[in-house]
């Protein structure tokens, strides 16, 4: 059985990425799929301690300056994502975290101990990605799991 963790980040990309692992896994081997967002803190914080780094994130993602809720266009994504989802298995959570989106990806795929991470990828080249440091390149190479990643 499989337990596949979906990440979204609300671009057609990653509701694709869900639709290709719709198509390719046979529902009857999915035990379980999670569907992640990740909300990035804003850029501009002027000074994070190590101490509750992750408490901080969370209370600095929360909106940006024009009141324009991060969080509940993250909640929306990932509620997108699991009508998409919901036929495969009656076992669909969603999540939402604070905090750089590779590393959010890969920690939760560890805790939660999936199988499987399914990401969009933007069809960037490999330099490019570097770079650039592109999420489902990092994720790719972090991850504890095999990762699919759709162009």
């Amino acid at each position: 059985m499989t337990h596949a963790l979906v990440a979204t980040d609300g671009s057609e990309q990653s509701l694709k990425a869900a639709r290709y692992l719709r198509d390719l896994l046979d529902p009857a081997s999915v035990e379980k799929i999670t569907i992640i967002a990740v909300v990035r803190p804003l850029a501009a914080v002027p000074f994070a301690s190590d101490f509750g780094e992750e408490e901080h994130a969370a209370q600095q993602a929360q909106v940006d300056p024009t009141g324009y809720s991060f969080q509940r266009a993250a909640r929306e994504a990932v509620d997108r994502v699991a009508l998409e989802l919901r036929d495969m298995t009656p076992n669909v959570e969603t999540t939402v975290r604070a905090g750089m989106p590779a590393d959010q990806i890969v920690r939760a795929a560890d805790e939660l101990e999936a199988d499987l991470i399914v990401i969009g990828g933007r069809g960037k080249g490999a330099m490019e990605a570097i770079v650039l440091g592109s999420v489902a390149y990092r994720v790719l190479h972090h991850a504890p799991c095999p990762v699919l990643v759709m162009r």
